[in-house]
């Protein structure tokens, strides 16, 4: 014989199975949150990567465009050695970005990495203008090309980075989706940008 359930059981049945289904309705909505921020995590570190293609591909040429430079600019060597010299500690701060794009400390190296060499071919490019010779080469004028070409596809690269990083950084700090982040070390994302006027202004490759 099946026992009778009174209403203070039946009543505590019913609060349990609410409690129950609050509870796991919660769960849903946390996990929906956190799979919500590392997707948008996930944007930025590929966009960043995008980046990272573009950010190679051009210390790949100024080395060559330095090299092309130097049999005609025999008394620059100080302003041909600047810009190697910006060149390789931007390459090495780029790689630490590269490796973990959700670390705020090397992102904010990197801007100030590119910074110095955007000033220093910038510099450089100065210089180029009292070299004729050099002025004319074809080979130089191809670099130019396509270092010029480049710099507009980090530019394009840089924006989609830092949109996605802005979409990241207001996912996790509206409410609530700020309890979860919190609760789950989402870090602020750090745009990538320049950090002066003057720096923000693309070095001018083509005569």
């Amino acid at each position: 014989m099946v026992g009778f359930i009174g209403p203070a059981g039946l009543s505590l049945f019913v609060v349990a199975g609410m409690f129950f289904a609050v509870a796991f309705l919660l769960f849903l909505w946390v996990i929906s949150i956190y799979n919500g921020l590392v997707t948008h995590r996930n944007r930025y570190k590929n966009a960043f990567a995008q980046i990272d293609v573009q950010l190679k591909r051009r210390y790949e040429l100024i080395p060559n465009l330095v090299e092309t430079a130097k049999g005609y600019m025999k008394h620059e060597r100080e302003t041909l050695e600047a810009v190697i010299q910006a060149r390789n500690i931007a390459s090495g701060a780029a790689g630490k970005a590269a490796a973990n794009p959700t670390d705020g400390q090397s992102i904010k190296q990197l801007n100030q990495a590119e910074g110095e060499l955007t000033g220093a071919l910038s510099r450089l490019m100065l210089v180029f203008e009292q070299y004729p010779d050099l002025k004319a080469s074809q080979n130089m004028l191809s670099l130019q090309e396509e270092l010029t070409s480049t710099e507009n596809k980090i530019a394009f690269a840089r924006q989609a980075f830092n949109d996605s990083v802005m979409t990241y950084n207001n996912a996790r700090e509206v409410f609530p989706s700020n309890f979860i982040s919190g609760m789950f070390n989402f870090a602020e994302a750090t745009l990538f940008e320049v950090e002066s006027p003057q720096e923000r202004i693309a070095p001018k490759v083509a005569f």
